[in-house]
């Protein structure tokens, strides 16, 4: 069951999430003001809204503009859960039918991208508590599941296991989490 928590809850969780992850977060100001992988989730929550609510030509034009201030390009169907922090951002990218489980990190350049351009789920499902390193490309109908660690600019064309960490060109498994 998903738990239903308020729109301000959802924003302070967004907030509360960057000093977890991100050392050189100072205050909530700061986070407010200067963090475009925040102002990009904001604007990604109305865009989502917008376009669940048939809205599709505004939720693409809000989406559009957030891609101008931030360099983080969201599309508007893509589907993200709690506390999603995206460090740096720029040059980000998260497809249409891309999912995005609880407690995922994005750093800089990541591609959460399609390899078809045939009709239904073209990109990739994330489960909860993964990173994805920068410069990743995760690429096509893949799920990557709980635990998953992504090396920078790793490309990720299969499905990979919970806990595993995969890096290389192609993306391979390195390290299996034994522990579970």
């Amino acid at each position: 069951m998903t738990e239903k928590i308020s729109r301000w809850e959802r924003i302070k969780e967004d907030i509360s999430c960057v000093f977890d992850r991100d050392p050189a977060a100072r205050n909530v100001f700061e986070i407010v003001t200067t963090y475009p992988g925040v102002h990009a989730l904001q604007f990604h929550r109305l865009s989502h809204w917008l376009w669940r609510s048939n809205w599709k030509w505004l939720a693409k034009f809000i989406s559009s503009i957030s891609r101008w201030f931030t360099g983080i390009e969201i599309h508007p169907g893509a589907k993200i859960g709690r506390r999603f922090f995206i460090d740096h951002g720029m040059g980000v990218v998260i497809g249409e039918t891309a999912e995005i489980g609880d407690d995922v990190t994005l750093y800089h350049g990541v591609t959460l991208g399609g390899t078809s351009w045939k009709e239904g789920k073209r990109h990739p499902t994330l489960g909860n508590n993964i990173v994805v390193g920068a410069g990743a490309k995760v690429l096509g109908p893949i799920t990557l599941h709980d635990g998953a660690r992504i090396g920078s600019n790793a490309v990720v064309v299969k499905d990979v296991a919970s806990g595993d960490t995969v890096v290389g060109v192609p993306g391979r498994v390195v390290k299996t989490n034994l522990s579970e």
